[in-house]
């Protein structure tokens, strides 16, 4: 097993305010696990690597079908700025009364959750991805090589 342990992450606020909004889960022994929030997680998880784009997907996604029915305003703005899936994102802004424009301004494509601009909203959801991984990686690269300039030093001390 592996665990990465980061003092910060690119997005995501110091651990004292994640802290403050971490999630207990109970475990099947009847114990409980603190864990990041969704929403801290859904913005740490927002890396260059491929392997955490269907993740957030998924997670959104599970979050989205187990509280639909019941959302709290909080829920359904993180909805709106994080539903990774056009046709969700669709179904979603097609049962509300119009889209917010506040939450317009924070996520543009959003004015593209419609049926009749599927396209152009799926398109505008992949540069935002592609934006996001350009980010993620402009933020790790200085810091890679940092740790490994690092682990070069104590191999040859």
């Amino acid at each position: 097993m592996r665990i990465d342990v980061m003092t910060k992450m690119r997005g995501v606020e110091p651990f004292s305010k994640l802290w403050s909004r971490r999630t207990t889960m109970s475990l099947e022994n009847g114990s409980a696990c603190e864990v990041i929030s969704l929403p801290d997680l859904v913005k740490a998880k927002k890396t260059q690597l491929d392997r955490d784009w269907p993740m957030i997907r998924r997670l959104i996604e599970v979050h989205y079908f187990e509280n639909r029915g019941h959302s709290m305003r909080q829920q359904i703005q993180f909805w709106f700025l994080e539903l990774r899936t056009p046709e969700l994102l669709i179904e979603f802004a097609e049962t509300r009364d119009g889209l917010p424009q506040h939450l317009i301004l924070k996520r543009r494509l959003l004015r593209f959750a419609k049926r009749t601009r599927a396209l152009e909203l799926s398109k505008a959801m992949m540069g935002e991805e592609a934006a996001e991984r350009t980010a993620g990686r402009r933020y790790w690269t200085p810091l890679k090589a940092e740790l490994a300039s690092l682990r070069h030093a104590r191999t040859h001390a």
